[in-house]
């Protein structure tokens, strides 16, 4: 656990200071130290102790001191950084796009499709999680609203794949519409497990994808629409 000392001194500066390029470190070593540097090290601490005090607490209960006081760092640190409890839902919710996750490769799309739907699954079912309790928070926050969109978003670009590779074995007619497909697969996880708050039923993944393969290949969701 920090101390005071210690919070202290990640507070001032926020921003290191950082050195000017030499022959001996160049450019490419002072971008490495700013990336890596102290301030990044206070924007990891921060952003875990939000999500952690979110699935501990909900974000009713969440505070600007009472992340700062987790984190260890001196609350003006986050006040002056992120303002308020949006700056940091948004900005956890920004840092988990990130990431480095790709989307499944199985072979076909209905098992694509239904591997992508079993980690939407298991990420709504696993009780209190911050895909959750993020999904809700934005309903209170605009700017987490904002950093949520963003992060679908990319989610949806990056799913597109398994749909780009369907097509490419012809699986599927050319120009079906990714996204059209994906909200397919995904859409009834989140009716019946965030909105109905239905029993668990893990056969839900396999069901969905498979509903939307079917549809997929019947041309349902390529230009002109099809017949199912």
């Amino acid at each position: 656990m920090d101390t005071p000392a210690d919070a202290r001194d990640l507070d001032e500066p926020t921003e290191p200071t950082e050195p000017e390029p030499t022959e001996a470190t160049g450019p490419a070593e002072v971008t490495r130290r700013r990336t890596g540097g102290r301030s990044a090290q206070v924007r990891a601490k921060v952003l875990e102790a939000v999500g952690h005090l979110l699935v501990a607490q909900g974000y009713d209960l969440l505070t600007v001191d009472a992340v700062a006081d987790r984190a260890g760092v001196h609350r003006t640190t986050v006040y002056r950084r992120w303002r308020d409890v949006g700056g940091l839902l948004a900005d956890l919710l920004d840092a988990a796009s990130a990431d480095s996750w790709s989307p499944p490769d199985t072979g076909s799309l209905e098992g694509d499709l239904t591997a992508l739907g079993q980690e939407v699954y298991e990420a709504l079912t696993g009780g209190p999680t911050l895909t959750t309790v993020l999904i809700a928070a934005s309903f209170r926050f605009p700017q987490a609203a904002e950093a949520l969109s963003r992060f679908w978003e990319d989610r949806y670009e990056r799913s597109a794949a398994p749909v780009a590779r369907a097509a490419a074995r012809g699986e599927i007619p050319a120009g079906t519409d990714p996204r059209a497909v994906l909200v397919a697969a995904t859409a009834p996880l989140y009716h019946e497990l965030l909105l109905l708050r239905s029993a668990p039923d893990p056969t839900l993944p396999h069901r969905t994808a498979r509903a939307a393969a079917v549809a997929a290949r019947a041309g349902a969701f390529a230009a002109g629409g099809g017949s199912v």
